[in-house]
């Protein structure tokens, strides 16, 4: 017989009903506005903060202002200050996640969704991320902050959800989990990553009525909203992509809208560097030791970082589809496991997945070339027991 004193779970929060999120990294545009709608909506809010984020004085400059807002004593804020609560955890340790996932469920009671949101985006081609130690180092940074501290949130998290029988992992990705970008090799890799690792999950924790489900904007979304981190440039790759402008030269123009947040303007190459570096020499005409040549121009610059800093109604245009699909997703008693936000990614998705299923076609034709069918096998079975037997009655 059941103990009767025993303390049973908190009902699980309704889609209609104030739930409680915790976002694993709260300091974005777009998670600023999704928080605001959240505290508007009655929910209530745990936002991680990232140390290096949060001391940066303009990367958490709106959320210092969402604070403020909280603590105003305005009407149309009342009651947002007691149910939002900032926690400094960016992830990378098991034991940081963990005490945060505790100090939620103290707070709150309970943790009905997981946004993992974190993000950063790496530019560089794969030779680029290859030269020095330092541009070595990007890649593991990369995975560290896309891939493993959103897993660390996630192992941290599962018990709990577990234990309540209910919950809502969604993860923030992009288009980029479906369409590699030439220059995000590393954040298509670790997006790619993360999203097969949800895949899995979802099956895993099915059985304890967890839901999984990703959440795929338009790639500048969370490129544009997080952190830019510049590899230094190989002179080779300045002029390859001649078909249109490449990924360093997209994202230097928006971070160059800002004095602020401009990218340095790179010095010509080295005097002692043959001609084939030149801006308007083609990779066709360069000597074949110059295109084997890993090492950069150290006076091309270093690695270069940068947090784009947008016109508040240019960001508010950019994130609002993607917020209003999070706040409808969350806590859903039956959520997509993936959604695409936006028609223009969902047709990008499209084309590549009907390429991925022509070239499937074209596998199976060439496989079936190839293919031993059992009829043939059974054909050569039957002709191997009649040879010895024809060779012992000789």
């Amino acid at each position: 017989m059941a103990d009767q004193d025993a303390p049973s779970s908190p009902p699980a929060a309704t889609h209609n009903s104030p739930r409680t999120w915790l976002l694993t990294a709260a300091l974005s545009p777009l998670a600023v506005r999704l928080i605001r709608l959240l505290l508007a909506h009655g929910d209530n809010v745990v936002a991680c903060l990232p140390p290096h984020e949060i001391d940066h004085e303009e990367r958490g400059a709106e959320f210092r202002e969402l604070i403020g807002e909280c603590k105003s004593g305005r009407s149309d804020r009342e009651g947002w200050r007691d149910r939002i609560r900032g926690i400094r955890c960016d992830g990378r340790t098991m034991a940081g996640c963990g005490a945060a996932v505790a100090e939620a469920v103290e707070v709150f009671g309970r943790i009905d969704i997981l946004l993992c949101c974190k993000s950063e985006s790496v530019v560089g081609t794969v030779e680029e991320l290859s030269t020095t130690p330092v541009a070595r180092n990007l890649v593991r940074d990369q995975f560290e902050s896309v891939f493993f501290s959103q897993v660390n949130f996630i192992k941290a998290a599962l018990p709990v959800l577990r234990a309540q029988h209910t919950g809502h992992i969604m993860v923030l990705t992009s288009i980029g989990g479906h369409i590699a970008t030439p220059g995000l090799s590393m954040y298509s890799a670790a997006t790619w990553g993360l999203e097969g690792f949800c895949d899995s999950l979802a099956y895993e924790v099915a059985p304890f009525n967890i839901k999984v489900t990703i959440v795929q904007p338009n790639q500048e979304i969370q490129t544009l909203t997080n952190r830019l981190i510049f590899a230094p440039p190989i002179p080779a790759y300045e002029n390859a992509f001649e078909a249109g402008p490449n990924v360093r030269d997209i994202f230097a123009k928006v971070l160059n809208t800002d004095p602020e947040t401009a990218v340095p303007p790179l010095p010509s190459p080295s005097p002692s560097k043959s001609p084939g570096h030149g801006h308007t020499e083609s990779v066709a005409s360069m000597d074949s030791d110059i295109d084997m040549n890993l090492d950069p121009d150290p006076a091309r610059g270093e690695i270069f970082q940068q947090y784009p800093k947008l016109p508040p109604g240019a960001a508010d245009r950019l994130v609002a589809e993607t917020v209003h699909a999070l706040t409808a997703i969350g806590g859903h008693e039956n959520p997509p496991a993936r959604h695409i936000v936006g028609g223009e990614g969902a047709i990008a998705v499209r084309e590549k997945l009907k390429t991925v299923s022509e070239e499937l076609e074209d596998f199976v034709d060439a496989s079936l070339a190839v293919d031993i069918f059992e009829s043939e096998l059974k054909d050569e079975a039957r002709e191997g027991e009649k040879g010895p037997v024809e060779e012992t009655s000789n």
